[in-house]
């Protein structure tokens, strides 16, 4: 049965206007979410990952930063062109989303229940006692204990993987058609991050909510992803399921990511690390932004930016000039093997 499509960015380009001008964040992207799916969007600290997810929100700082092209749709809905009140309609109750740090994300000064309870009466029609009821229910089915107690109790008074599952059980109240978790298990321990994954995945399940999960772990990609989206420098460098891009990864900076994440098996001196440091946002105007790093760069790669190569018919797109010579180099042997037949 073919899944809806609930979310696709089609060529979305954003910047920050600077005293030094424009500076592009985000350039030029393209994904999707079908219903149902979790996406996996990886890369560095500065790859452009949370502002892709604060474009799609529409809280991009006023003034500073903007949309400056492309598509986000929602249900076939632009919100590029979305009023704020319509975005507000959407914001928590069509489309959620779980911050880095629940304890700044969390009013200090009022209640787990108020703050839930809020979003609640908020998108729906259901009285204040309605409202806390739903609130105790969303509180019980993320794993919290004594949700009666806790609902009544202040962020800080809770531990951090609390309020952690306080932040997804706000974010899930309304149930979502998408979840946007940006990096939901930064500051949790392994313990609480494994439980934190197992939660988002079985809500996930339950209620059929996509989930846009903004990562820079792999290991948290390998754990509840079905594709991934690969970023580097504000553009997808690769893009395919989760088994193909581990098993078999194209571009350099893939490689790179995935031979940089520990193995247990393997006893090393020390850790691959990627050479060099991910450029300055516009610093780059031509050429591939990894060539600078890339042990595998020719001329070509610092002159022209390349595209993204379709690998296989089943979604594996890579962004880099070696997988172009290599389809250049298939193509001219099959007609060279041809004229000898």
């Amino acid at each position: 049965m073919n899944k809806q499509r609930v979310l696709e960015v089609k060529g979305l380009k954003t910047s920050f206007f600077t005293d030094d001008g424009e500076v592009p964040a985000v350039d030029d992207i393209d994904f999707y979410i079908d219903e149902g799916e979790i996406l996996g969007i990886v890369g560095e600290s500065g790859c452009g990952k949370s502002v892709t997810s604060l474009s799609i929100m529409g809280l991009l700082p006023k003034g500073i930063g903007k949309v400056v092209g492309g598509d986000i749709l929602f249900k076939s809905e632009n919100l590029v062109h979305a009023t704020e009140k319509r975005m507000k309609q959407i914001r928590g109750n069509e489309i959620s989303m779980i911050f880095q740090e629940p304890m700044t994300s969390l009013n200090p000064l009022f209640t787990i229940g108020n703050q839930l309870i809020e979003a609640i009466r908020i998108h729906t029609n259901l009285s204040k006692k309605e409202a806390r009821l739903r609130a105790m229910e969303m509180l019980k089915l993320v794993g919290l204990p004594r949700a009666e107690e806790i609902i009544d109790e202040y962020p800080h008074q809770l531990s951090g993987g609390m309020r952690q599952r306080v932040m997804i059980a706000m974010a899930m109240v309304c149930q979502p058609a998408v979840l946007i978790a940006d990096e939901p298990t930064t500051a949790l321990d392994v313990t609480i991050q494994a439980q934190i994954l197992k939660l988002m995945k079985d809500l996930n399940e339950n209620f059929q909510t996509a989930i846009m999960m903004i990562t820079h772990d792999l290991g948290v990609v390998a754990e509840v992803c079905q594709r991934v989206v690969v970023m580097y420098s504000g553009k997808i460098v690769e893009e395919g399921d989760v088994r193909t891009i581990f098993k078999d990864p194209k571009h350099p900076y893939t490689v790179g990511l995935i031979q940089s994440v520990p193995d247990i098996r393997e006893k090393k001196e020390r850790l691959y690390s990627i050479p060099g440091n991910v450029p300055k946002p516009g610093s780059i105007k031509q050429g591939c932004r990894f060539a600078a790093r890339c042990a595998h760069a020719f001329d070509h790669c610092f002159q022209e930016t390349p595209e993204l190569y379709d690998i296989d018919d089943k979604g594996h797109r890579v962004r880099c000039f070696l997988h172009q010579r290599e389809g250049e180099i298939n193509s001219d042997r099959a007609v060279v093997a041809g004229e000898r037949a």
